[in-house]
């Protein structure tokens, strides 16, 4: 899978871009805040629609302007005429022209994993940014899943609006954890089988890319012990004097060890950073196998911050892509680093926003 083209307009920083980009490996240049994340924040975003610094689509916006576009041509099993367009007032998004009315529908059309410095909070950061990385690559590959996502989440909104009333309806209460149940166990058994895959991926990953590699694992851990609608009867009296649902799949968590200790707890710096990018090599691998051809990578200054051994280890999933027909595109600030990479690349100078191809 690879991006053709990519046209943005008043993105960020961006006032208009209209690049053409084959397939290989592509070095975005420059100094600091020019606008190179934007590049592939904007390529993120087609792909998921959100951003992966985790703000709004009003932040994304230039300033000073109301909306943004963000549009692009993807090759892959089809060919796909992406268009986004938001703003405050309306949304709208197509695909050869059709419009996109649910997101279930258009995940898929674009593939991409991102290596940037938010990574880090799949070590150090709350359950949640774990649990949306597993949600993630379970709607990027099982049909279905986020539909079942969204019914349980729906679900839990309700019965939650009903555990902070005084004098809850106890028929609807019960109505609704009926629903949280039967798509709470679909939920865990998918993410459990999705851990059992990524787990050797991961372990595989860390030795690849650690000096002196530690046995990194990583199990799923539900707040769900035995059977959930036992779990959330028992809790029904600290459910109403909380008044929120206090077990289910919405509280589980991706538990990460090495050596058999908490890595958030007990992980230098270094072997956190590693994990979370053999975290990321894990999503990669699997998507690529899944569908039979890589995700485009999109790696924004993770390379520069590593050690040599780190980056030797990193370097065969870049080369892998590239030379399978598919995508890499890399931040950096120097152009002397990337010299682990053969083949072809393509240089971009990135300053104040503006984009243009290097010879």
């Amino acid at each position: 899978m690879r991006l053709a083209k990519l046209k943005l307009r008043d993105f960020r920083n961006i006032r208009r871009v209209d690049a053409v980009f084959e397939p290989g490996f592509h070095l975005l240049l420059g100094r600091n805040a020019q606008g190179k994340t934007n590049l592939l924040e904007a390529v993120y975003l087609l792909a998921t629609l959100r951003s992966f610094r985790g703000v709004g689509n009003a932040q994304i916006v230039r300033h000073g302007q109301k909306a943004f576009f963000a549009g692009g041509l993807a090759l892959g099993q089809a060919e796909s005429d992406i268009r986004h367009y938001w703003s405050a007032a309306q949304r709208k998004l197509t695909v050869n022209e059709k419009p996109m009315r649910r997101v279930a529908d258009y995940l898929g059309t674009l593939r991409t994993v991102v290596f940037c410095a938010e990574d880090a909070l799949l070590v150090n950061g709350p359950a949640k940014s774990r649990r949306r990385f597993l949600d993630l690559l379970l709607t990027q590959t099982q049909p279905g899943y986020l539909d079942l996502l969204h019914r349980y989440t729906e679900a839990l909104r309700s019965r939650n609006a009903l555990l902070r009333r005084d004098s809850p309806d106890l028929a609807m209460l019960d109505s609704f954890t009926r629903e949280l149940v039967a798509n709470g166990e679909k939920l865990i058994a998918a993410r459990l089988d999705l851990v059992k895959k990524l787990s050797p991926l991961v372990r595989l990953g860390t030795r690849k890319i650690a000096a002196n590699p530690e046995d990194a694992r990583i199990t799923y851990a539900p707040s769900v012990r035995e059977d959930f609608a036992v779990e959330l009867a028992k809790s029904r009296a600290r459910e109403q004097r909380y008044r929120t649902t206090l077990v289910g799949p919405h509280r589980d968590d991706l538990k990460l060890t090495l050596d058999g200790q908490p890595a958030a707890q007990y992980g230098s710096e270094g072997q956190k950073r590693t994990l979370a990018i053999a975290l990321k090599m894990a999503q990669a691998d699997y998507l690529g196998g899944i569908h039979g051809s890589p995700p485009i990578l999109l790696i924004d200054d993770v390379m520069g911050e590593l050690d040599a051994g780190r980056r030797a280890g990193l370097m065969p999933l870049v080369s892998r892509t590239g030379q399978a027909l598919g995508q890499v595109f890399m931040t950096c600030t120097e152009e002397n680093w990337p010299g682990e990479l053969s083949g072809n690349l393509h240089r971009w100078q990135v300053e104040e926003g503006a984009v243009s191809r290097k010879r």
